[in-house]
């Protein structure tokens, strides 16, 4: 009795080996394998257009650091145009009294706001208030604000190339 059911089991495992084999393997092989190899191909994918996006935004930022800079060359003094007190009270000491991001040749905290449209500023600006974007002190500074002093600021804010560019007339 013992030796008819090692021999039942024999049987059964050599048939699960025999499906397994006809499936397409159980390791690194058959349609498993390539479901692997796909989603190996759309990772590096991934990879490489995320690589050439961050280029062309460095591109992008490239170009807009030589566009403030030759405003500084022409203007002798970039944060010459007027800004709002709110401005300076509010966004200066983090993004600069232009919105260069920097105060005397050194980076300053915030991010570059010089360039950006009226559109761009009033989304983050909603976006850090609302908490859809994270930053304590944006949050802290927008909390108590109305939704026409965020348009306001953005509106300030994305006037500031042409505010630039009336110095050097």
């Amino acid at each position: 009795m013992k030796n008819i059911i090692v021999g039942i089991l024999t049987i059964v495992i050599f048939g699960l080996m025999l499906f397994t084999y006809i499936g397409g393997g159980a390791y690194n092989g058959g349609n498993r394998g390539k479901v692997i190899e796909n989603i190996a191909q759309i990772t590096a994918q991934q990879k490489a257009s995320a690589a050439s996006e961050e280029m062309m935004n460095k591109k992008e930022d490239n170009k807009e650091q030589d566009k403030l800079t030759a405003l500084r060359e022409k203007a002798g003094n970039s944060g010459a145009f007027k800004v709002s007190q709110a401005y300076k009270s509010k966004c200066s000491s983090c993004h600069g009294v232009n919105g260069s991001g920097e105060q005397n040749g050194k980076k300053l905290i915030g991010p570059k706001l010089f360039g950006l449209t009226t559109e761009q500023v009033y989304k983050n600006l909603s976006d850090f208030k609302s908490g859809r974007r994270e930053n304590l002190v944006m949050r802290g500074l927008l909390l108590k604000l109305t939704d026409d002093d965020l348009k306001k600021f953005a509106e300030e804010i994305g006037d500031f190339p042409r505010r630039a560019q009336e110095l050097n007339k």
